[in-house]
């Protein structure tokens, strides 16, 4: 089957089912008719920019990027809303800025969407700095984060 289809398998999985590893992430798969390899579903997740979050059952499990910002609380997301200003990309940074002494707790609702892009972050009293691997990821999280903001 294609990859296509098959990245689309791996986020119907991830969204639906607390999957912690590679090894039964083949095993849904398999099940579901895909014949793959560990080393193509290693391939898989870092295409599809999966990271592990914590799990309700299991201790981690894997999940995608946009299920993680819309699995982000109600309250952190009016958090940053709120105490959000400003959202620019610099080159290879992300300048948010923030109320007076609001930068510690947009720099942990920002943590908690743990970004992969996202190398380190610095949170001052009125501002946080992202600092992001590409300038081409730097633009992506500024706007992935105005899009929070405005929802």
């Amino acid at each position: 089957m294609s990859r296509n289809l098959r990245h689309e398998a791996i986020l119907a999985l991830v969204a639906a089912k607390e999957i912690e590893t590679q090894d039964e992430l083949c095993a849904e798969l398999a099940a579901r008719g895909f014949t793959v390899t560990q080393a193509t579903v290693s391939r898989d997740v870092k295409d599809l920019r999966l990271f592990k979050v914590r799990g309700k059952e299991k201790r981690f499990r894997y999940a995608s990027v946009h299920e993680n910002e819309g699995g982000l609380p109600d309250k952190m997301r009016a958090l940053f809303s709120t105490c959000a200003v400003s959202i620019r990309a610099v080159g290879n940074l992300v300048v948010v800025k923030t109320l007076p002494g609001s930068g510690a707790n947009a720099g942990v609702v920002i943590d908690e969407l743990a970004y992969r892009e996202v190398a380190g972050s610095i949170a001052g009293d009125d501002t946080v700095l992202l600092i992001c691997e590409t300038a081409e990821d730097g633009r992506a999280i500024a706007d992935r984060l105005c899009a929070l903001v405005k929802n």
